[in-house]
């Protein structure tokens, strides 16, 4: 079982809520954050990547942190923890990419990975003049599968030529070259993006309820069977750990009452515009009502897991055993706090596989 960090690199984390620390994000806290989770012995940190926020009374996500040069930064201060930072592939060309990838791989001694993002979130490329029109929504992972072909051949051999519906490149050369093969991570739920999981990624990150993660899981490790491969599946969950049970549920109450309804109403009204079904947009959208267990707006739509130490370790075990995960990817209120009592309190409480 592997544990991973969603770093808050974008405002106020993942909790639009005024009851959850509201913050600007910096280098410095992602830099603590991650040297927590290394010293630890959390394998692996993962930064998003969004260029419009959400608004609201706090002002979620109004504010981000470049992925790719803030995983460079906490590559160079670092040893042994993986990094994965996120491409939104609208923005930026895969060779310029395979560069940078291939740079912090070099500053990380081989530990860089890349998440691939295709982009639900219409006004982040509209601003921009990037946004290629709303037959994106449902052709968006056949770019993404032209994108991560010419990443492979460019880490691979350190050029390419390629001629495909999106991209033509003609002895495209980028060197130094990693000469390995980098990781992929993808989030992709909806049919087309399990496809594109099952065929592209090395790992899917899930964000849904414990009860569909199950199918989910089942249905990710059928796919990935008949093309051949293997795909590692990483759950998302907030962690809220208390003294007691009694405290932590307090404080999920607190951050459900605090909930910024400015914001979610803006994050909505942008998931709606996804055409796309079956997706993360549509589980947004369904998390409005949903329990803290299965993924409230107020936690952005990912599942929460609270209690006391001894709670916590067992809801993990509990979850890993009846999903068959490969690892879990955690969001905390408070991260360094959170990454802290998880390390010392939670973690001496699994057991080796749990």
């Amino acid at each position: 079982m592997k544990f991973g960090v969603f770093l808050p690199n974008g405002s106020n984390g993942y909790i639009p809520s005024k009851a959850s620390p509201v913050y600007e994000p910096t280098f410095a806290h992602n830099l603590a954050i991650s040297q927590a989770a290394e010293r630890h012995g959390l394998d692996f940190v993962l930064s998003m990547m969004k260029f419009r926020g959400f608004g609201g009374e706090t002002g979620y996500w109004d504010s981000c942190l470049e992925s790719f040069t803030l995983m460079a930064g906490i590559a160079a201060q670092t040893e042994s923890i993986g990094l994965f930072p996120s491409i939104s592939i609208l923005s930026q060309h895969p060779a310029i990419v395979a560069r940078m990838v291939a740079t912090i791989d070099d500053i990380s001694g081989g530990r860089c990975g890349l998440n691939i993002v295709t982009g639900w979130n219409r006004p982040e490329y509209t601003q921009m003049g990037m946004w290629p029109g709303d037959e994106h929504y449902q052709r968006r992972y056949d770019y993404a599968a032209e994108y991560v072909e010419v990443l492979k051949q460019l880490w691979r051999d350190g050029k390419a030529t390629y001629k495909g519906e999106y991209f033509t490149l003609e002895d495209c050369s980028v060197s130094p070259f990693p000469g390995r093969e980098i990781p992929l991570v993808c989030a992709g739920q909806s049919p087309a993006g399990r496809q594109f999981v099952a065929h592209h990624a090395d790992h899917q990150f899930v964000l849904t309820s414990e009860d569909k993660l199950v199918t989910s899981v089942t249905d990710i490790r059928a796919k990935a069977k008949q093309t051949g491969r293997e795909v590692g599946i990483y759950a998302l969950f907030h962690m809220i750990v208390e003294d007691t049970d009694e405290a932590a549920a307090a404080r999920v109450d607190e951050i459900i009452a605090g909930a910024d309804q400015g914001a979610i109403s803006n994050i909505l009204a942008s998931a709606d515009l996804d055409t796309n079904k079956g997706g993360t947009s549509d589980q947004l959208k369904a998390a409005l009502d949903q329990s803290v267990e299965q993924g409230n707006m107020a936690f952005m739509g990912i599942p929460v897991i609270f209690g006391s130490p001894g709670t916590v370790a067992s809801r993990i075990e509990e979850i890993a055993s009846k999903t068959g995960v490969d690892g879990l990817l955690f969001s905390w209120p408070d991260f360094v706090a959170g990454i802290d009592r998880f390390g010392e309190e939670v973690m001496p409480r699994l057991s080796e596989s749990p």
